[in-house]
């Protein structure tokens, strides 16, 4: 089977199919569904559209198992079955194929979906398995060869090739995306496009999806230069467009026609449509491949030679983190900075905000922390309160950072935009996911968890972006990470703490602690970690206030006996209840502060006063009564002004 795909481009132009999915939406599969699955559920619909395509003139057909692998699969829970989607697909796939006379079957894989390790939290050898899986599948269908496509990572593709050719000596077609910029996400050329694929066991390489046959033309050209290898090109149909309640691509299939025609005079050998395209502009591009055959010199095609970057990269050396955050120089003057936690407002008032800072500012706070969509609820934006708070107060303020609602590009956006504000200090945490919190029906994101994004911050720290590339001008961010001293797998969290640490980590927040014996021997068994950490303190409102932290927030362990007597004193009243809360609390710190650098108070149902009354016994704080007698001699003054 081999020798017929590299006969057949050695013969001329191929032309491949065209979108599979586009097709599947038309029939009336909405995009809730996972398209790949339907390979066992709705074969008949796969094999239509593949007769469509090879009626139209398609000479290889892909299967419809872009995204059968088992990470992707495991959204919908079908990674038990991507042996038998893929196989199905293969399976399917070949019958169409075997039905028309020299039509070929291409096993198409797509990228894991979320970005490997060290960025991501896939592992090489985990990405190898997935792959490795999805072949085999395809290979029990009998497929001709593969066809990698839409990659935006080269050492992901290059994990896809290796764990192929543990397999098969099949012709392989690897392809990469760009987008309107002429770079991958990451800011990877087609030129090192083209060049790190070239040195791989493959076949062909190319360029696919994209926004348009424009750019992947522009992108075509710029690699032609830099391989011998025959190129492939499958462009989108344009960009999708919402158009009365339906997504549509607007490239017309005679504008496809006549960039098929100007990505053959550049050297394209391999040639179909990606996400839109449908039979109709496979058929239109089919006379464009009758019309004509590779030229022998590529005709001009003007690039834009603004997409290449000036920049050379440099070392940035990062300053002494008193110099990027007065936080930082708290903790070289060995201040012992105390913050508390504000949770933003589920309005756009940021009034009683203000006021509790300014409180806490008088109880001798110097810090408050502002949590990320917490419990995974909506509220204000924690990096625009942030902001607010440190301009209208003059407040130090620690910016949760969640990778829960964003990619990995939104990520690198919002952390530009909080250096430009001005914002310093960044906790970076992975999230509690939606199902937590009061809409359990949306969409986590989950790129990477909190190592990742502490890489993504300190690349911007030392002026590059995610993918390594050179920024003009650095951000200046203090890093900070979370610790749960209280977790049932206690080496593993000790293991993440040190991994978070290597990423760029320069601080530690841990977990509420009730038992100062656990959090004395988490830090002893975490070793000489050299960060300063911030103890975590709740002071329990009430009995009812401990079950839940007990029962419903992740992480969280309320020993019984404190518990018990919440109980006791919450049966009392209210009150005392709250007075036993801080009780606890202030024993706690009292215990622990001799062995850390730092607090962090968390009061729930954002009672700043009780957060208050517990950093009262510290040096330099004040209670409620002597703040409120502060306030009271304020307020003459206010009046008299």
């Amino acid at each position: 089977m081999e020798e017929k795909f590299l006969r057949k481009l050695a013969a001329g132009v191929v032309l491949g199919d065209g979108a599979m999915g586009t097709q599947l939406y038309e029939r009336g599969v909405y995009i809730n569904r996972n398209y790949d699955h339907l390979n066992l559920t709705d074969s008949h619909l796969i094999k239509a559209v593949h007769r469509e395509y090879i009626e139209a003139g398609a000479e290889i057909i892909e299967t419809n198992t872009f995204g059968a692998n088992p990470q992707k699969l495991a959204k919908f829970g079908f990674s038990e079955e991507a042996f038998a989607i893929n196989q199905a697909g293969a399976e399917i796939a070949r019958r169409c194929a075997d039905e028309a006379a020299g039509v070929l079957v291409a096993g198409s894989m797509g990228p894991m979906g979320k970005p490997i390790a060290p960025v991501g939290t896939i592992s090489e050898e985990e990405a190898c398995a997935a792959f490795g899986l999805q072949a085999q599948g395809l290979l029990a269908g009998k497929v001709d060869l593969f066809i990698l496509e839409t990659f935006v990572d080269l050492q992901e593709i290059r994990l896809a090739v290796r764990a192929l050719r543990r397999l098969t000596e099949l012709p392989i077609v690897a392809c990469m995306t760009i987008n309107e910029t002429g770079q991958t996400i990451y800011g990877i050329s087609p030129e090192e496009i083209a060049r790190e694929l070239s040195a791989l066991p493959v076949q062909v390489i190319g360029l696919n999806c994209s926004t348009g046959p424009q750019t992947i033309l522009e992108g075509i050209v710029r690699m032609r230069g830099e391989t011998d290898l025959p190129l492939a090109a499958f462009p989108n149909a344009g960009e999708p467009e919402m158009v009365e309640s339906r997504i549509l691509y607007l490239s017309t299939p005679e504008y496809f026609a006549e960039y098929t025609k100007r990505m053959i005079q550049n050297g394209v050998q391999f040639v179909g449509g990606c996400c839109g395209t449908t039979p109709r502009h496979i058929r239109f591009m089919a006379s464009a491949v009758r019309a004509l055959y590779p030229a022998s010199e590529k005709q001009e095609v003007l690039v834009s030679t603004a997409r290449e970057s000036k920049l050379e990269a440099v070392e940035v050396e990062l300053a002494p983190r008193a110099q990027r955050s007065p936080l930082g120089q708290m903790l070289d003057d060995a201040a012992f900075p105390v913050s508390c936690e504000l949770n933003p407002p589920r309005s756009s008032s940021v009034d009683k905000i203000l006021q509790q800072v300014r409180l806490l500012q008088k109880a001798g706070m110097n810090v408050v922390n502002i949590p990320d969509g917490p419990r995974a609820s909506a509220r204000m934006s924690p990096m625009i309160l942030a902001h607010i708070i440190t301009r209208e107060t003059g407040m130090e303020a620690i910016l949760h950072y969640a990778c829960r609602d964003r990619n990995i590009l939104g990520m690198q956006s919002d952390l530009l935009g909080a250096g430009a504000l001005g914002l310093r200090n960044i906790l970076a945490v992975t999230g509690d996911p939606p199902k937590l919190g009061d809409y359990p029906m949306a969409t986590a994101v989950f790129d990477v968890d909190a190592i990742g994004l502490l890489r993504i911050a300190d690349h911007l720290n030392h002026s590059r972006d995610l993918a390594g590339k050179p920024i003009t001008h650095p951000t200046a961010f203090f890093l900070g990470a979370g610790f749960n001293p209280g977790a049932i797998d206690l080496a593993l969290e000790v293991d993440r703490l040190h991994q978070k640490i290597e990423a760029g980590a320069e601080y530690i927040l841990t977990q509420p602690v009730f038992d100062s014996e656990k959090l004395l021997a988490a830090l002893n068994k975490a070793g000489n970690i050299e960060v300063p950490v911030f103890v975590g303190i709740l002071p329990l409102a009430s009995y009812r206030n401990a079950e839940f932290f007990q029962n419903e927030v992740p992480g969280m362990d309320v020993p019984l006996a404190i518990r018990e007597r919440m109980r006791a004193a919450s049966e009392q009243s209210k009150e005392h209840g709250m007075a036993e809360g801080v009780a606890i609390a202030r024993e706690s710190l009292a215990a622990v502060k001799d062995y850390v650098q730092g607090a962090y108070i968390m009061p729930p149902l954002s009672k700043v006063e009780l957060a208050v009354e517990t950093a009262a016994i510290l040096p330099g704080h004040r209670d409620m009564a002597e703040v409120s007698r502060l306030l009271a001699d304020e307020e003459p003054m206010k009046k008299g002004a």
